[in-house]
């Protein structure tokens, strides 16, 4: 009996400095915060791009701003023409005066959405060019942490932006 209880001490003291260790320590985490933003907004290509976009901006304000001003002429000789034009003449006038205004208004719109979509394709390709590059400075840096997994919850999608 002596035996036992002095085999069971002996194996007790044997493995208290292991249970009192606890679990080795985890690697630690190397976190590498990288500026998407700042890099298209302060990069060579990334002003480039914004010039590009901003000369096509321009270019099409010139343009709107001339057809309007051509479109207020045009609502000037329409308002003197009213008072003689019998009252079906005067409706087809204004009515093709209001669908000229109204074709003008969705070309604009149709500019602006094609210089975003521009925009926004140019992003896209800088952001794939700009890929391998992050991924070797991380592997440089020794980032090592990744998004395992991310729990998705239902939400009402962001407002659109308000046009200026």
């Amino acid at each position: 009996m002596k035996k036992i209880l002095l085999a069971i001490l002996i194996l007790a003291a044997a493995s208290a400095p292991a249970l009192a260790a606890g679990p080795p320590p985890a690697p630690q985490q190397k976190i590498l915060l990288i500026d998407r933003q700042a890099i298209l907004r302060f990069s060579k290509v990334g002003q480039d791009v914004a010039r590009q976009v901003e000369g096509f901006g321009n270019q099409a304000k010139n343009e709107i701003a001339g057809q309007q001003k051509s479109l207020q002429n045009e609502a000037q000789q329409l308002q003197q023409q009213i008072a003689i034009l019998a009252a079906d003449a005067k409706a087809k006038k204004i009515k093709d005066f209001e669908n000229k205004q109204a074709g003008m208004q969705a070309a604009a719109q149709k500019k602006e959405q094609a210089i975003q979509g521009g925009f926004l394709q140019a992003q896209a390709t800088i952001a794939k060019a700009l890929e391998p590059i992050l991924q070797g400075l991380m592997k440089q840096r020794g980032a090592n942490q990744k998004l395992p997994a991310l729990k998705v919850s239902l939400a009402a999608p962001p407002a659109p932006a308000k046009k200026k």
